[in-house]
């Protein structure tokens, strides 16, 4: 693939606000295959940016590394989003389910690269970048741990977030699973765990079962 076309398809994934904060951006297939004990192993910086261009300094910033060159020192950029699940019940009670994009920290992009002058000139004067976020006049790498609760926030290792509002006593429709389609009362929500525990008229009794908050409905 040619540099004109790396541009070009970076200039497509720019122009859907969705695509380019639900993902990274990498500039090297190979960007993980780092040490990451080695001091000179590319970190994980952040920016901040003025508020709501966190996308289009994702996008100009993926530009810039191609165009002059950078792919050596900045390898990816990112948008930090998480996924929810909610439900929502129309006029005819009909049950709605969507997936909203959230951004976990609006007004930050997080870089992966290795801090040079000529690094850092390039992302600091990246139309959007207001500074890089640091206690010092020097940017500082994000800590290892921060960079894996990013990671489970966003999806990479943890479940989907689901947002769905249930009451003990409401009546629920189980919606897949071995007991897909029935129908059974709620006991308790645990919000945390994701889970809801309900009664299910099964054999002519009351059984408890638990499943996952995305895996009923509310009748």
């Amino acid at each position: 693939m040619t540099e004109e076309d790396k541009i070009g398809k970076i200039e497509e994934m720019g122009g859907s606000e969705s695509e380019l904060s639900a993902s990274s951006v990498e500039t090297e297939s190979e960007s993980d295959a780092f040490d990451e004990n080695d001091p000179d192993a590319p970190k994980w910086y952040v920016v901040h940016t003025y508020s709501g261009y966190e996308n289009k300094v994702c996008e100009n910033l993926t530009k810039r590394i191609f165009t002059q060159n950078m792919r050596d020192q900045i390898f990816q950029v990112l948008v930090p989003v998480e996924e929810e699940v909610s439900f929502s019940t129309d006029g005819n009670k009909k049950q709605k389910k969507r997936t909203i994009k959230r951004k976990i920290y609006p007004g930050y992009v997080l870089i992966r690269m290795k801090m040079t002058d000529k690094s850092w000139y390039v992302v600091r004067n990246t139309p959007g970048v207001t500074g890089f976020v640091s206690p010092g006049l020097k940017p500082v790498p994000l800590p290892a741990d921060e960079v894996e609760k990013i990671k489970q926030l966003m999806g990479l290792s943890a479940p989907v977030k689901v947002n769905i509002e249930l009451e003990v006593g409401q009546v629920v429709r189980i919606t897949s699973g071995a007991l897909q389609d029935r129908t059974g009362t709620v006991v308790e929500v645990n919000p945390e765990s994701e889970k809801v525990r309900i009664l299910v008229n099964m054999f002519g009794r009351e059984t408890p079962t638990t499943v996952e908050l995305g895996q009923v409905e509310k009748i």
